[in-house]
């Protein structure tokens, strides 16, 4: 029989492979990769970027709080690229985009961004998070990160103790408020169901419709908890409140009692220390009294106000915080690390783990020879995590307990001093003032004559002051943001902010005052004008 044809080609074949194979090799030993820096570029692109942040930080004081431009021309200014197929030199790149970054950010920094609750990070929290993204250990568990693990331990313990929290405390890092919350509303959840709702969900024969409570200022991540739980936001009681704009305890007492009757089973209240619109404290302590009669988890939204309990003339509806089960703070609110970083604490961490753990067969971190470490990602959403820890464990070391609480209540004495600085404004009427929060609004000398009932007037003193907000922003002098007290629009001003001085509270009635007339004569209504109807 004549010979296949096909071995030749198969030796042929099999020499191409293996020459292909040792080029492979080759290539891969000598790898480089586009991703790299070489130690002498980075070292040069980092030191100019150094320069670069340090010369931004030396002119924040006098920058425009916000750009002027709108979301078209910020648009245009940033410019649409295609996406790359090839690499290029990423210096002037960086470069470039840094001055726009600069320039066209909100900065929240500034000693006159008074508009929500996001403090000016303190410098050490850039450089911690540059370090952290160096070495980029992901601690979900001890092993993939032992030293950054114990740094955040390090650090829940110091938050603990800053608030006085009275016996053993723990916790985890995550990215905000709405996550410290959401993660307290699940632990609570578990704890408190009478049936295994993790295994059988909330709609098995077993279950009960689950209800919790919560003031009508309190903070709408509730509603994200509620739907993401699977109970529906129905299942949230908004209990009325006082005219402190406070939670009041009867109302809850009495819908609880409802609710029992009617076959619900309640299983947690959610008192907030520190409200987002005008700052007020709920009265925790009359709050956890009834949690306990009820035998409900008690969860505190302290994601802004919590880390005023530290000061000593810290009022008794505050300090109530330490009665909780659970409390959210947010470091990057009034403890000027950078964003981002939250924290949920809880004087039950077995809680955290009942709701959170699972122990799949591909995770293999407990075999520490017998030590006692802990895996964050039994006891929150989160299996990788960033080193969050680190501007906090920092900020602390840098700052001390005695430094926050001096900077803590500097923005609350310049809250105070705002609200006397309205008050003594012709045009300028009071509203709140709460922990660093002060309320106000723009009001024309002839308008404030007419009848408080005039829903005309009302209507354009909301719409006028609303406008302002806006024509603040744009014109860089300063950030407020809103209110709303009743039927009224309020401007807001919130003080997180360890670079603003009083120098810069005296000039916001004056910036607001010049504005208000402008947009007040160029806008407001012919039927509000002289003497008209």
């Amino acid at each position: 029989m004549p010979k296949s044809r096909s071995a030749p080609a198969t030796k042929r074949g099999k020499s191409k492979t293996t020459k292909t194979s040792t080029r492979t090799s080759n290539a891969l030993n000598r790898r480089s990769s586009p991703a790299d820096l070489a130690p002498e570029k980075f070292r040069a692109i980092g030191h100019t970027l150094v320069d670069s942040v340090a010369d931004f930080l030396e002119r924040l004081p006098k920058a425009r709080t916000a750009s002027p431009l709108l979301p078209e021309e910020m648009r245009s200014k940033l410019g649409k690229r295609e996406m790359p197929e090839k690499g290029a030199d990423i210096a002037p790149i960086l470069e470039k985009f840094s001055r726009l970054f600069f320039e066209h950010s909100t900065h929240n920094g500034s000693p006159r961004f008074f508009g929500y609750i996001t403090s000016s990070a303190a410098p050490i929290s850039a450089l911690a998070d540059l370090l952290a993204s160096a070495v980029n250990p992901n601690v979900g568990a001890w092993a993939l990160s032992p030293i950054a693990s114990e740094v955040e331990n390090e650090s829940i313990r110091w938050l603990a103790q800053f608030m006085g929290l009275p016996g053993k405390w723990d916790g985890v890092l995550v990215s905000g408020g709405n996550m410290a919350n959401i993660v307290g509303f699940f632990a609570a959840r578990k704890a408190k169901a009478s049936w295994d709702i993790r295994a059988k969900g909330v709609s098995d024969p077993e279950s009960q419709r689950l209800v919790l409570y919560g003031s009508a200022e309190m903070h709408t991540w509730i509603n994200k908890a509620a739907d993401m739980s699977g109970l529906g936001t129905a299942a949230v009681r908004w209990i009325e409140t006082d005219d402190q704009l406070r939670m009041r305890p009867d109302a809850l007492r009495k819908q609880i009692q409802s609710d029992r009757i009617t076959g619900f089973q309640p299983f947690l209240v959610v008192g907030t220390a520190g409200t987002v619109g005008t700052g007020v404290t709920d009265p925790l302590p009359e709050i956890a009294k009834i949690c306990k009669e009820f035998d409900l988890w008690f969860h505190v939204d302290g994601a802004y106000g919590a880390p005023a309990v530290a000061l000593d003339d810290a009022s008794a509806d505050l300090k109530g915080l330490r009665l909780a089960d659970s409390i959210a703070i947010d470091p990057h609110k009034w403890l000027y690390s950078s964003i981002e970083a939250g924290c949920l604490l809880t004087r039950h961490p077995e809680a955290l783990r009942d709701a959170f753990g699972f122990k799949p067969s591909y995770y293999q971190f407990d075999d520490n020879e017998g030590q006692e470490v802990k895996n964050y990602f039994e006891y929150g959403p989160q299996n990788t995590r960033g080193f969050r820890a680190l501007k906090i464990w920092l900020g602390f070391q840098q700052a001390g307990a005695s430094g926050y609480r001096r900077m803590i209540a500097d923005d609350i004495e310049l809250a105070h001093r705002l609200h006397e600085l309205v008050g003594k404004q012709e045009l300028l009427d009071q509203g709140s003032i709460a922990l660093s929060i002060c309320t106000f609004r723009f009001v024309p000398a002839d308008l404030r004559r007419r009848s408080p009932g005039d829903k005309a007037v009302t209507d354009y003193l909301n719409e006028l002051n609303a406008r302002i907000a806006t024509a603040l922003r744009l014109s860089g002098g300063a950030f407020v943001s809103n209110a709303h007290i009743e039927d009224r629009y309020m401007l807001r001003a919130c003080i997180v902010n360890f670079r603003t001085t009083l120098a810069d509270v005296q000039l916001l009635p004056e910036l607001i005052v010049g504005i208000g007339k402008d947009i007040d004569n160029r806008f407001r209504p012919k039927v509000l004008r002289g003497g008209e109807r």
